[in-house]
């Protein structure tokens, strides 16, 4: 890892950086900003106020952990069938699973639409939660891969030898381990879960059981745009997010930078 160890390349190093992050930074001020205009405080009131907001935060938490339960233990124990045994063909399977990164969502709403109805999971979680929790799967094995190769396999080894077998040894010597990827994987997968839009407005259709992707929708029709208002919710609906990654952060670097090198 490159470090800079003088005053001159600190401050240098500094100001690249700032320059690089100002583009991100912008469209926060101003959504922050946004909402703050007109009424002030009192736009997020009006959120506030809203009485399905409590349940579009409890229906967003529900479908945000099943994805993020469903997703882990299917990423951790792929990643170390991929990294760690013997498996004939198993490269062949890696890059097809890693070929579904190329299906955008909206590819698959029709299949999934289909699936949800003959299975009788439509306008329940599991038709939100399990195709989420599918499209997040690739991208997280493979990180989660590339972060299992860098642990020794002589730590396997060394627990077989003194009598484990291939899920003890996962379980006591190589999960314990995994910590850093693992918060990466939950940030990462929290995330889309609670960003999701286009499949919970398709997939549940009851009004009590929407999410809070769903809110900036009371304040926008067909003869009413209130932006302010829009942006308040937005703003709202993000904080969970920068709780959650301020409380992972360390461990969320740490795991995506062992996971994208080599």
């Amino acid at each position: 890892m490159l470090e800079a160890r003088t005053w001159t390349g600190k401050a240098t190093l500094q100001i690249i950086v700032t320059l690089i992050t100002i583009p991100f930074l912008i469209p926060l001020i101003v959504m922050v900003q946004g909402s703050f205009a007109g009424q002030g405080w009192g736009n997020y009131a009006a959120v506030l106020s809203l009485p399905q907001l409590p349940s579009f935060f409890v229906n967003s938490a529900i479908i945000s952990a099943l994805t993020i339960a469903i997703a882990l233990i299917c990423t951790v124990l792929a990643a170390f069938g991929f990294a760690k045994l013997r498996i004939r063909g198993k490269e062949f399977f890696f890059w097809l699973l890693l070929a579904a990164l190329t299906l955008p969502e909206i590819v698959l709403v029709t299949p999934l639409f289909v699936t949800a109805t003959s299975t009788n999971l439509y306008n329940t979680y599991w038709a939100v939660v399990l195709p989420l929790a599918a499209l997040q799967i690739p991208f997280t094995v493979l990180i989660t891969r590339t972060f299992m190769n860098g642990i020794p396999d002589a730590l396997i080894e060394a627990a077989r030898i003194d009598g484990a077998n291939t899920w003890r040894a996962f379980w006591h010597v190589v999960l314990p381990l995994t910590r850093p990827i693992a918060a990466a994987v939950i940030i990462l997968t929290l995330i889309s879960a609670w960003n999701a839009y286009l499949l919970p407005l398709i997939f549940l259709q009851d009004a009590g059981s929407q999410v809070v992707t769903q809110v900036p929708s009371f304040f926008q029709g067909q003869y009413n745009d209130d932006q302010t208002k829009v942006l308040a919710s937005a703003v709202i609906t993000a904080i969970p997010l920068i709780v959650a990654y301020l409380s992972l952060q360390k461990l969320f670097e740490r795991g995506l930078s062992a996971g994208a090198l080599k």
